[in-house]
C-alpha cells in the first residue's frame, strides 16, 4: 500500500496505542464543550454577570489552575497517567457542566470556575499519556492532529445555533451544558478503555510508591534547577505564556465583541468558531506542514505571531455598525477568521511542541507541572485586565492582545533557542 504523501495523514493512520486513543477521542469535544463555548460569555451576560466579573472569573479560574497545576506532576506520578486523566477529567469537566447548567448568578459561575481549574491536573497527565510513547520527531505532528481533532468539532456548531434559534439562548445553553456532561463522561470512559499506562508512567509510579505528596512537592526544588539551567525551557515558557494570554482574552471576549459591539445576532455566534476551525483544519493539512517540515521552527513561529497580530488589529479596526451587523462587517470578520485560523493554529502547535521538545524526558510530568504553573501565573492577570478594558470599550482587549503578539515577535526574533531536534540536524 502506497504511503500517503501528506505527513499529517500519514501520522494519523500510523498512530498506535495511547496516541491513537487520545487523538481519536478528541473530536468528542465537538459534541460537548465546543457546542456551548461560543455562548459561555454571552450566557453569563444574560444572567446579569458584567464584563468585569467575567474577566474576574477567568482570573480566578486560572488561579485555581495554578494550584492544581503545581500538584499535577506529583498526582500524575503517584496515580499514573491513565488513572489520573480519567478521574480528574470527571471532576474538572463533568461536575462543572452540571453547575453551569443550573447556574443562576455570579456565585454559581465562581464555584464552577474553581472546580474547573482541576483540569490542569488532567492536562499534564493527558499530555504525558499522549506523547511519552511517541517518537520525538512525530511530536509536532501529533499536536497538530490534536488541534485538527478539536477544530473538526466545529462542524457540530449548527446544532447549537438551531437550539438557540428555537428555544432562546438561556434554555438552549442549559441543555447544551447537560449534553456536555453526558458526552464528556463517555469520552473519559473510551479513553480509559483504550489506553495503557506509559512506560515512563510505570517507572514513576514505582519510584513514588510510599512517598507522600508533600515530600514529592518538596523534591520540586531539584526540578526547578533543571528548568532554570535550560535556556530552551525558559524560552518555551515565555512563548507559551504569551500565546496563552492571547488565547485567554480571545476565548472570553471575541464572541462578546462581535455580539455586543458589532451587532452579530445570538443565533449566528457558533458559526464563527465553526468557520475558523474549518479554516484551521485546512491550513493544518496544507500550509502548516510545509512551513514546519524543516527542523528549524523559528521562521514558522515568527510567521504565526505576525499573522495572528494582523487578525487582532483587523478586528479592532472594524467600525461599529448602527444597529445590526452590515455586510461589510461580516466581510471584515471573515478576514479576521482567516488570519486567526492560521495564526492561532500554528502558534498553538508550536508553543506546545517547543515545551515538549525542551522538557527533560525523565522528569516530564513534574517539569511540565512547574512550566504550566508558571505560564498560568503569568497569564492570570489578563482575565481581569481584559474584563476591565472591555467594560470601557469592547475592542480594547484586542489592543492588549496585539501588544502581547508584538512582544512575541520580539522575543522570538531576539531570544530564539535551538531545540534538540534542530541541534541534531546541525550536527548531522
Amino acid at each position: 500500500m502506497q504511503r500517503p504523501r501528506n505527513p499529517m495523514i500519514a501520522t494519523l493512520l500510523n498512530l498506535r496505542g495511547n496516541g491513537r486513543a487520545a487523538v481519536y477521542t478528541e473530536p468528542l469535544w465537538g459534541l460537548s464543550m465546543m457546542l456551548v463555548l461560543p455562548y459561555a460569555s454571552v450566557f453569563m451576560l444574560t444572567l446579569g454577570v458584567n464584563d468585569t466579573q467575567i474577566g474576574l472569573l477567568a482570573t480566578i479560574s486560572i488561579l485555581s489552575q495554578v494550584v492544581f497545576g503545581l500538584l499535577s506532576g506529583v498526582i500524575t506520578d503517584k496515580l499514573g497517567r491513565r488513572r489520573t486523566t480519567a478521574l480528574f477529567d470527571i471532576i474538572a469537566w463533568a461536575v462543572p457542566c452540571l453547575i453551569w447548567a443550573f447556574a443562576q448568578d455570579f456565585w454559581w459561575f465562581l464555584i464552577a470556575s474553581v472546580i474547573n481549574g482541576v483540569w490542569q491536573v488532567t492536562q499534564n497527565s493527558w499530555d504525558c499519556l499522549l506523547v511519552e510513547d511517541v517518537d520525538r520527531s512525530e511530536i509536532p505532528k501529533v499536536y497538530s492532529l490534536v488541534k485538527v481533532a478539536a477544530e473538526f468539532s466545529a462542524l457540530f456548531a449548527p446544532i447549537a445555533a438551531l437550539l438557540v434559534a428555537n428555544l432562546g439562548l438561556e434554555l438552549a445553553v442549559r441543555i447544551l451544558y447537560l449534553n456536555a456532561f453526558v458526552i464528556i463522561t463517555v469520552k473519559v470512559w473510551l479513553l480509559y478503555r483504550y489506553t495503557t499506562e506509559t512506560a515512563t508512567g510505570l517507572v514513576r509510579m514505582e519510584q513514588t510508591r510510599g512517598i507522600s505528596i508533600w515530600r514529592s512537592l518538596w523534591e520540586y526544588r531539584t526540578v526547578l534547577g533543571l528548568i532554570v539551567r535550560s535556556k530552551g525551557t525558559i524560552f518555551s515558557l515565555v512563548i507559551a505564556a504569551l500565546v496563552g494570554a492571547v488565547a485567554l482574552v480571545n476565548g472570553i471576549f471575541w464572541q462578546v465583541v462581535i455580539n455586543q459591539r458589532l451587532g452579530v445576532p445570538d443565533a449566528l455566534l457558533p458559526f464563527f468558531p465553526m468557520v475558523r476551525s474549518l479554516l484551521s483544519v485546512l491550513f493544518f493539512f496544507t500550509i502548516i506542514p510545509r512551513l514546519t517540515r524543516a527542523s528549524a521552527l523559528k521562521v514558522p513561529t515568527l510567521i504565526g505571531f505576525s499573522v495572528y497580530l494582523a487578525g487582532q488589529l483587523l478586528l479592532v479596526s472594524i467600525p461599529a455598525p448602527d444597529g445590526a451587523a452590515a455586510l461589510s462587517t461580516y466581510l471584515l470578520l471573515a478576514g479576521c477568521l482567516l488570519l486567526d485560523a492560521f495564526g492561532a493554529g500554528i502558534l498553538f502547535m508550536l508553543s506546545e511542541s517547543l515545551v515538549a521538545l525542551h522538557v527533560d524526558r525523565n522528569e516530564r510530568s513534574r517539569v511540565m507541572a512547574i512550566q504550566r504553573t508558571t505560564v498560568m501565573l503569568a497569564t492570570a492577570p489578563f482575565g481581569w485586565i481584559s474584563g476591565w478594558l472591555s467594560g470601557m470599550d469592547r475592542s480594547w482587549p484586542f489592543l492588549l492582545t496585539s501588544v502581547l503578539l508584538v512582544l512575541g515577535l520580539v522575543v522570538t526574533a531576539r531570544f530564539w533557542t535551538t531545540t534538540h531536534e534542530e541541534a541534531h540536524a546541525v550536527e548531522a
